[in-house]
């Protein structure tokens, strides 16, 4: 029988491109999405009836110990992904970061602790490093909390590490650079900009054009999960690996790039509420993601182009278009 894994977060736009990822590749899964009285099962709700049937799908909350520990019970790896993730809203509600985000991991590692759980793969996050103080950055690069949001993953990441250094909890941190690609939420750059295009609006509202990124296509970002859970432990457990294809890419640049694929001719125009406080800007990302494929046999398979047509295509269907609210700014 193939063995069983959990998903936290399995909802989300990584979450549900993994749970994907996981069943094609055999696996039984078991997918934790946040209880919500509309019976929702988020992005999950998308997959094609053929992979969502190999799916047991739990309501529950990783900010209660109960339901984390029930979820994960049996299970051979656990994917820890669930968080709150947008950066603006973190200014406004930073509480509900430290409640999820800390106290959330801090269930999974306990949970863990409890069951024996054979591994964890913990999701970490390239907006712990805040502004690369040298280029690229490894997994060695100092830790800066240039957000609330950061700050909560660099206490998620800390507990990751303690439990494993105290205890011997066999976990693994997965760090990806800006992940992209179909449903993601419109919070983020690439999305925004191609829904936005999609909706034929006139003027395209951004944020900043001057910070740079290392963006990463979603199923690139899934397979790096999928090869850090599989990999022999003495090859990965106990360590953080970075994940990204060591391009930069200016924001700026992208939206040229994404207004030509989409062949628009809006008008890109900076709006002010969606830009950062001047101190909390990260102004350059660039990974090296060299140990992460030492380690594995993991790459990147997707060169910016080609995953910018790719969710291109997926925006440009009405039908998926029309879980956006494009005339707001999602924060």
């Amino acid at each position: 029988m193939n063995s069983l894994v959990t998903v936290t977060g399995a909802e989300g736009f990584i979450g549900s491109h993994l749970v994907e990822t996981l069943v094609k590749s055999g696996k039984r899964v078991r997918a934790m999405v946040l209880y919500n009285s509309f019976n929702s099962w988020g992005w999950l709700d998308q997959l094609s009836p053929d992979v969502l049937a190999q799916v047991e799908v739990v309501l529950g909350d990783v900010r209660d110990p109960l339901s984390v520990r029930e979820c994960m019970r049996d299970a051979e790896v656990v994917y820890h992904l669930a968080a709150l993730i947008a950066i603006p809203y973190s200014y406004q509600a930073p509480h509900s970061y430290v409640q999820t985000n800390v106290v959330g991991t801090l269930n999974v590692l306990e949970a863990a602790r409890e069951l024996y759980t054979p591994r964890v793969v913990h999701t970490s996050t390239s907006e712990v490093y805040g502004t690369a103080r040298q280029i690229p950055i490894g997994e060695s690069h100092p830790l800066q909390a240039q957000s609330p949001y950061a700050a909560s993953k660099i206490g998620a990441d800390k507990l990751a590490e303690s439990y494993h250094l105290s205890f011997g909890v066999p976990v693994v941190t997965l760090r990806p650079f800006n992940t992209y690609g179909p449903r993601q939420s419109a919070r983020a750059v690439i999305s925004s900009v191609m829904s936005q295009i999609a909706a034929r609006a006139p003027v395209v509202k951004v944020g900043s054009l001057a910070p740079t990124r290392d963006f990463n296509y979603v199923t690139d970002t899934a397979a790096a999960f999928l090869a850090v859970g599989d990999a022999p432990a003495d090859q990965v457990v106990g360590q953080t690996f970075n994940t990204g294809t060591g391009v930069e890419v200016s924001v700026g640049e992208l939206v040229e790039a994404i207004s030509r694929v989409m062949n628009s001719h809006a008008r890109v125009e900076q709006e002010p509420k969606r830009l950062r406080p001047d101190a909390s800007e990260v102004m350059r990302l660039i990974s090296d993601s060299s140990r992460l494929r030492q380690a594995t046999d993991w790459s990147p398979q997707y060169p910016l182009l080609r995953g910018l047509e790719q969710t291109s295509r997926w925006f440009l269907d009405q039908q998926n278009l029309s879980h956006y609210r494009t005339g707001m700014y999602a924060i």
